[in-house]
Order: structure tokens, then sequence, then C-alpha cells
């Protein structure tokens, strides 16, 4: 099966994790020689941070890519106030899940709900975010769905509207869930450090 395949590959790799600040943060070395780094809260498990990094054709590792949490401005620090105040006025994509469910906001959007269609494309295997004032357009993947071979169904699809936010959420399959639960008992066998200060490494 799909999900037990997927949970073997986390099993198989390579496991270090480090509490700090009420986070508890794992890096996943795969034998493949792919990185995967995650921050969990660590009184409710739920994910806060997924991120990925990979090898090039050459060997050298590239730039993390973030799948879950919400991405930090690069270069912030050196931009105008009237170019950080631009930036702040577009559409800002992140994804935030839930215990039951993937979840995205879309920040800066301030049309009506009625508005905006989202859909899932089966062929592409992708949710797309239209509206019908041509405004905006957004076309993202479920990665855990394509780790688990599992389809993309419509009914599982939501979404709503608040405070010029756009909330797209997609119900979890059992598949997705019992694996989630049984990689929050393999964690509990990781040795786990303690820091106060500093971050977790994921060099």
């Amino acid at each position: 099966m799909a999900v037990t395949s997927w949970l073997e590959v986390l099993r198989s790799a390579e496991k270090t994790a480090l509490l700090q600040d009420g986070k508890r943060m794992v890096h996943y070395l795969f034998p493949d020689g792919k990185e995967m780094a995650e921050e969990y809260d660590e009184k409710t498990s739920e994910l806060l941070v997924r991120k990925w990094r990979v090898k090039n054709a050459l060997g050298a590792l590239g730039q993390w890519q973030l799948e879950v949490g919400e991405p930090v401005p690069s270069g912030a620090g050196s931009l105008g106030s009237e170019l950080i105040k631009e930036s702040n006025a577009n559409p800002i994509f992140m994804r935030k899940d839930t215990k039951t469910s993937f979840q995205w906001r879309i920040r800066n959007l301030p049309y009506p709900k009625d508005v905006y269609s989202v859909s899932v494309a089966q062929k592409e295997r992708c949710v797309i975010v239209r509206t019908t004032n041509k405004k905006y357009y957004k076309k993202f993947s479920i990665p855990d769905l394509d780790r688990h071979q599992l389809p993309l169904e419509d009914s599982a699809l939501s979404f709503a509207h608040a405070n010029c936010t756009l909330i797209i959420s997609y119900q979890k399959p059992k598949e997705v869930m019992a694996t989630e639960s049984e990689l929050q008992k393999e964690l509990k066998k990781v040795k786990t450090a303690h820091s106060s200060a500093g971050d977790c490494k994921t060099q």
C-alpha cells in the first residue's frame, strides 16, 4: 500500500531532534540524500513548518524549499519602506495545516467571497484558484497526496473568506491521518536534544 511505502521511507530516514522554545524540530536525512526539516508544537504536536532540500546535479546542496509554514521575505531588512509597503499589498500564499485538514491562506485578497472559484484539476493533480474579475490566479499541488499516491477529490475541498484572506481547506484522507499518527509514535523514539538558544541545525 502507498501509505505503508511512504511511512517506510520516513522510518528509513536518519532522524535527529531538538527541543527549543516550545517547538520540537526534527531533521530527516533520507537514503537518497534528500533532507527534510519539520517543526512541531511541543504540546499539541501540530505541524508548524516543513521544508525540503535536495542536491543538484553536481552534488551541491540547494536552498531549502518551504512546503508548510509562513514564508520569510528575503532581504526584507534591506528594502526601503516604500518597497516593503508595496510588497505587503501583494497576495501572500502560505500553508498552515490543522489536525484534520491541509489548509492554505492567501492574504491581501480584498474581493468578496462570490468572486472566487476553487476547484480540483484531476489530470494536473492540483488545486486552482480563480477570480471572476481575473485579478488573481493560483495553481498549487498537494505533495502529501502525491507521496501517498491518492486522488484529489472535489468533495474534500472548501474555502472561506474573511479579513482580506482566502482560506482554502482540504480534508485529510484517512490514509494520511494514519501515517501522521504513526509518524508521531516514531518521533517519540528519537532521542531529543534540548536547547535554550540558537536554531535547529539543518545544515
